[in-house]
């Protein structure tokens, strides 16, 4: 009897061990000693007051994965990675035809890596806010649906940025004051599901996009806590404002990523975290239903870890939106990766700026060894362009878009109708709403520029920014104007001219360094091929170490 017990004993065990389910396992951390480590970081901006968020809900965000992986394990994981793993789309795509992947699994594959990394505290980048509860459900309904041609972005799992209006999850900006924030899509976001993306979440970002508080920590949101760099957790900033968006895409949460930029807020974290984003021509994407800073500047725009997959994630948002007057300069149904490698490096007329040859080894390197490959190099003085009344821009443009947004977009739990009404409703708890204060929104309210004086100043503004990169274009006849990270950020974005940015290596401590393309207004196309044909002669990304 004892032996027959036993061996049933042993069959319950083995049994329990097969079907062993995933369990919650998120527990909160001691940030204690990471913010004591960084305490004297010879970057202000990296002196943190508080890492995790006391906001967000990790334990509800984990279960809601949970629950969409429960017929998924890590011998899955593993098998499935190298159809998966840094891919591009058009791989992924193949691998699925041939049956090695299926729609379903493909978002499984995400959130279990998701679930791997966020909910542990020793690589949590602190980059999910929210997760699509029904992902794996409408992948199901992907794979049913195999047989008709479809766009290249059909059943590919997309993470927004927490500014972008999505049915199903909130869209908070990181801000307590729109933490119940329940909305319809963003004009982008109902093109991506048109041409069949799986929007799988939403990502941290520098609160209010990076325009609320002064010198503080980019990354940083009350609801989502601190974004941090996978290439060095408390070493390396994140970039702003599209943290999450850039961060997301080095540790391969999702295929692609949508950002949004005011000046630099896609080509920051995309540098700093080794990756491809695109700030397009203002006007190309809509912005209708995306909370505001400046209706002058803002845009929205891809992020990916390559080339292939920024025009491909690109060409599924644009679009006129009768909303969105500016744009009346986009293309519909316009492919933008259907010739990519239609402009070959040979002969290709680059401008090199002398002051960025000089300060940044890696960017005089690159120079060099375009040279070698064919490309004509054509160095250039920067011109002195001082972009005066830059932030007026802002303060004036936030003061009349946001209650706008607002008073169209915001669901009906949201009670702030104006920055005066943020400003109030913070300082009830600026502990847990606002702990490194509310300077700019302060800003806002105090600037007295006039509509008259703001029309003058950008009116100057985009003459002189775009004398900036002009002079050297029309003197070389150069194809695009080369320069680093978000350098020129400011006067791309009073330009409206658009800007490609992708990964030029690391310097010697680790941190990723991006080599960025400046072309012409609607010169989206040209930047495109251009980065993929030096993406293909030089590839510089690589994933984080500690992440592969």
């Amino acid at each position: 009897m004892k032996l027959v017990y036993s061996f049933l004993t042993i069959l319950f065990v083995l049994s329990c061990q097969s079907s062993r389910k995933i369990t919650a396992s998120y527990p909160e951390y001691d940030e204690a000693k990471i913010i004591a480590k960084n305490a004297d970081h010879e970057n202000s901006r990296m002196r943190y007051k508080l890492v995790q968020s006391k906001v967000l809900d990790k334990k509800a965000l984990q279960k809601n994965i949970l629950k969409q992986i429960k017929d998924f394990n890590e011998q899955d994981y593993v098998r499935l990675k190298p159809y998966i793993f840094e891919q591009d789309i058009p791989s992924i795509q193949s691998s699925i035809e041939k049956g090695s992947l299926t729609y379903k699994t493909l978002v499984q594959w995400y959130l279990y890596r998701i679930n791997k990394y966020e909910f542990d505290p020793n690589t949590s980048l602190h980059t999910i806010i929210s997760i699509n509860e029904n992902a794996v459900e409408e992948a199901v309904k992907k794979d049913e649906n195999t047989t008709e041609s479809h766009h290249p972005i059909f059943g590919m799992p997309i993470l927004l940025k927490d500014n972008i209006n999505t049915a199903g999850m909130k869209t908070t900006a990181g801000a307590v004051a729109l933490a119940e924030n329940e909305t319809d899509d963003a004009f982008i976001v109902e093109r991506l599901k048109e041409k069949g993306a799986i929007i799988l979440g939403k990502v941290n970002l520098s609160e209010w996009a990076y325009f609320f508080c002064s010198g503080c920590p980019v990354g940083y949101s009350a609801v989502g806590g601190q974004t941090l760099n996978p290439y060095g957790r408390t070493v390396f900033e994140t970039g702003g404002s599209s943290a999450g968006s850039g961060t997301s895409m080095a540790a391969n949460y999702a295929v692609g990523a949508v950002g949004t930029e005011t000046s630099g807020s896609i080509l920051s974290p995309s540098s700093k975290n080794s990756v491809v984003g695109l700030k397009p021509t203002v006007g190309l994407l809509s912005r209708s239903g995306i909370v505001p800073i400046s209706s002058t500047l803002d845009t929205p725009g891809p992020m990916t870890r390559n080339v292939t997959d920024n025009a491909i994630l690109l060409s599924a948002m644009v679009g006129k939106d009768n909303a969105d007057p500016w744009t009346r300069i986009s293309m519909e149904m316009k492919d933008y990766s259907s010739d990519l490698d239609a402009f070959p490096l040979e002969g290709l007329r680059l401008g090199a700026n002398k002051k960025y040859m000089d300060e940044v080894p890696l960017y005089a390197e690159m120079m060099v060894g375009l040279t070698k490959r064919g490309v004509e190099i054509y160095g250039f003085d920067p011109k002195d362009v001082q972009l005066d009344g830059f932030l007026s821009i802002l303060n004036i443009d936030m003061k009349k878009d946001l209650p706008a947004y607002l008073e169209t977009y915001a669901g009906e739990k949201v009670k702030i109708r104006n920055i005066a009404d943020v400003i109030a409703f913070n300082e009830k708890d600026m502990e847990i709403r606002a702990p490194y204060g509310q300077q700019l929104f302060e800003g806002i309210l105090q600037d007295t520029v006039t509509l008259e004086q703001l029309v003058e100043i950008i009116d100057n503004g985009r003459k002189n920014a775009r004398s900036y990169f002009d002079e050297p274009i029309d003197a070389f006849n150069l194809d695009v104007v080369a320069s680093v990270n978000n350098y020129d950020a400011g006067r791309a974005a009073l330009a409206h001219y658009p800007a490609l940015t992708i990964p030029m290596g690391f310097t010697d401590e680790g941190e990723p360094m991006n080599l960025t393309l400046i072309g012409t207004t609607l010169s989206e196309e040209a930047l495109l091929q251009i980065g993929y044909a030096i993406e293909s002669a030089v590839p510089m990304r690589r994933p984080p170490d500690n992440m592969e």
